[in-house]
């Protein structure tokens, strides 16, 4: 009976031990992400701040890597966090974990790490990221965005993208295409961050869930980036 008892506490602490390792590397991804976020938007040819303004989610993927060269496939996991509000027009919320796969990501990484930076401009765009998963240029639209603090961003094509997205490696920062690329809630991660499984639009429409501890400077740095949706007129006032 003793053997038996010492064999299932061993087990549960096995158990509560790796659990407890896997929720840290979800906080350390969630830090990663606030500090290429942060890091972004100190470059000088950076996102156009009047895009930045007008999107309703952003996706910060860090360290992208390519899971076998030749072959271009991609792999990478990070957060996306929206403004709060039925019409995105509220504070930044909390975040949801997420994970892209799939594609080439429009660049040759070699044995480099590339972070990625999505703006999602419309609620369209959310609303299919929101689903478990969502091939970008496929099933949403999906464009290398131009970047520079006075870019002329009011293009037609920018414009009517539901996403945006950015690259960075090696110091250079730059648009790219994510076409094939497939984005989808990382449920997992979701788990461990919020204790119990949950759906991303539970995290960052419904806001049943305060901003975790982890996630606070991922908010905070795009509260202090981009503080009000200049898309909607109601939060402009």
């Amino acid at each position: 009976m003793h053997r038996y008892l010492n064999i299932v506490l061993c087990v549960s602490f096995a158990v509560a031990t790796l659990y407890a390792v896997d929720k840290a590397k979800e906080e350390e991804r969630l830090e990663n992400a606030a500090v290429v976020m942060e890091e972004v938007m100190g470059m000088p040819d950076t996102i156009p701040q009047d895009l930045l303004d007008k999107a309703e989610c952003v996706v910060v993927i860090p360290s992208v890597t390519k899971v076998a060269i030749g072959i271009g496939g991609s792999y990478g996991r990070g957060a996306m966090a929206c403004r709060t509000g039925q019409q995105f027009n509220g504070p930044w919320g909390a975040p949801a974990m997420y994970a892209l796969e799939g594609g080439s990501v429009g660049f040759q990484l070699g044995g480099q790490s590339t972070d990625l930076v999505l703006l999602v401009m419309n609620e369209r765009g959310a609303d299919s990221i929101l689903r478990s998963g969502v091939k970008l240029g496929a099933e949403v639209s999906a464009v290398a965005g131009p970047k520079g603090r006075e870019a002329q961003a009011a293009t037609d094509a920018f414009l009517r993208a539901e996403i945006l997205s950015y690259s960075r490696s090696r110091g250079l920062f730059a648009g790219v295409s994510l076409a094939g690329t497939t984005l989808r809630s990382d449920d997992d991660a979701n788990e461990r961050i919020y204790g119990r499984r949950i759906s991303p639009r539970d995290i960052v429409l419904e806001s049943k869930f305060a901003v975790p501890p982890a996630g606070s400077h991922f908010v905070r740095v795009l509260q202090k980036s981009a503080p009000r949706n200049e898309s909607d007129q109601a939060s402009v006032k």
